[in-house]
């Protein structure tokens, strides 16, 4: 099968042909540092980790070149740095840096327990402001761009089919739209590559004055510098698609003189929770860093990716405990065949064919599901390692099952204290006192969510959801 994928651009799937196949390119919309990441900003993470270790396996590990940016420079994170400082005598910009740092920080170690590899490259903003400064300037000499009052603006009505992305007329893109109301713009949807800063603001010398670049110009001149132009695949949320996407087509295109920027546009879905769209106003806003104290971080993804990254998404507590219970089964039949060597197996055919239906995750699932029921019902070891090694494939191309098996039943568990409580509970049983071993078995239960079993080989113990 070839590996098809739906482009925005032209909404329908297309048959993927790099530019290069011996460099695969792909951008992603990262994070904006200055808060926690949601499992809304988890989806593109790991989504696009799929896409990322499925082109891996099609054109080999060294041939994708994966890029997925960190934005440090945003008006949010000014005004977080200014609250976070309060009255305290430090320069905002050294609040910022933190700010920044530590946010990233975060981030990285959340997306990694979700089981993300790790991008080719993850530029910071911060990093590339000449480049962008070098790319307002093209605009601005070949008649895309103007100055106005500090500020420096693309001129929208300068590209004859800007919202093709988006499919909106300009007309109708005006009438919607929530525009800044500023009266140096000359049209109502021109949008700020440039802007000045004041001094508690991060600011760069530049032919306009000290200030500070846009957010749209900020992916278009990373993109430039780290991947050239065009790409093959650039990635993200559907709500990115307007205004950010659609700008970043229009200034990209227009300071390379009309060259292509991105062949295929994908965008996740969006997310609700429990029903509900997540606002802080709510409540109900799900941090990746409080969850993954409380649950694997196997168990998140498996739960983001079981429905299909388009569609929208609805997170519940009962969707995350269900996929919980399935990778539960999972390892419990890798446990039960511990003993027994994997083969070395390429990834299952209808593993990939269904990840190359424009990353179908949830048919992936059901295909492991498939091969899990073979493993269980294997009658002897050469039907057991040839099943263990195709799972093993299937969860390695998919993200999960990378963890060793009795250890993904002791997750968070401190494991001094349960052993302890099960010595003591065998000590009940041999001195034949079955009321205190019981009672042992029910507070291991109640207490710990340790579920304690009588096995050949001697009694075992597993942590429930």
């Amino acid at each position: 099968m070839t590996l098809r994928l739906h482009n925005t651009l032209t909404r329908q799937k297309e048959d993927f042909s790099p530019i290069d196949p011996l460099n695969v390119r792909m951008y992603v919309c990262g994070p904006t540092v200055y808060d926690f990441a949601h499992i809304g900003n988890a989806r593109p993470a790991i989504v696009f980790d799929v896409l990322f270790r499925l082109l891996r396996h099609l054109y080999g590990a060294d041939r994708v070149t994966y890029v997925r940016n960190v934005t440090d420079i945003d008006d949010k994170i000014n005004a977080r740095a200014k609250e976070k400082r309060g009255q305290r005598n430090i320069p905002v910009l050294d609040v910022l840096k933190e700010i920044t740092e530590e946010t990233q920080r975060v981030y990285l170690e959340d997306v990694t327990a979700l089981g993300t590899l790790a991008p080719t490259h993850a530029p910071r903003a911060t990093r590339y402001v000449p480049q962008m400064i070098a790319m307002i300037g093209e605009l601005v000499a070949n008649g895309h761009a103007y100055e106005a009052e500090g500020h420096v603006l693309f001129d929208v009505s300068s590209k004859a089919d800007y919202g093709k992305l988006s499919r909106r007329s300009l007309d109708d893109m005006i009438a919607g739209a929530r525009v800044e109301v500023a009266p140096y713009k000359k049209g109502p949807m021109d949008f700020v590559l440039w802007k000045p800063s004041d001094a508690e603001s991060p600011g760069w010398d530049s032919p306009w004055g000290f200030g500070r670049p846009g957010w749209h110009i900020e992916c278009s001149a990373m993109i430039e510098d780290e991947l050239g132009s065009p790409i093959d695949i650039h990635g993200g949320g559907l709500d990115l698609i307007f205004p950010h996407h659609e700008n970043e087509i229009a200034q990209s295109v227009c300071a390379h003189g009309g060259e292509p920027y991105v062949n295929y546009w994908m965008h996740n879905g969006y997310l609700m929770v429990e029903g509900k769209k997540m606002a802080k106003s709510d409540g109900n806003v799900v941090l990746v860093h409080d969850l993954i104290k409380r649950m694997p971080g196997e168990a998140i993804r498996f739960a983001l990716l079981s429905t299909h990254y388009r569609q929208p998404f609805d997170w519940t507590e009962d969707l995350l405990q269900q996929c919980k219970r399935t990778l539960d089964r999972f390892y419990g039949l890798l446990r039960d065949a511990k003993d027994v060597a994997p083969v070395d197996a390429a990834v299952p055919k209808n593993i990939v064919d269904a990840l190359e239906d424009d990353l179908n995750t949830p048919k992936a699932f059901a295909e492991m599901a498939v091969i899990a029921r073979a493993l269980s019902t294997a009658k002897n070891d050469a039907e057991k390692a040839e099943a263990k090694g195709a799972l093993l494939a299937a969860g390695k191309l998919l993200g999960v099952l990378q963890q060793d098996a009795e250890a993904w039943f002791k997750t968070g568990v401190d494991e001094r204290i349960i052993e302890q409580k099960i010595a003591e509970m065998e000590d009940a049983r041999r001195r034949k006192d079955y009321q205190r071993s019981d009672e042992i078995r029910a507070l291991l239960k109640k207490d710990y969510a340790v579920s304690v079993s009588q096995t050949p080989e001697g009694i075992k113990w597993r942590k429930e959801s």
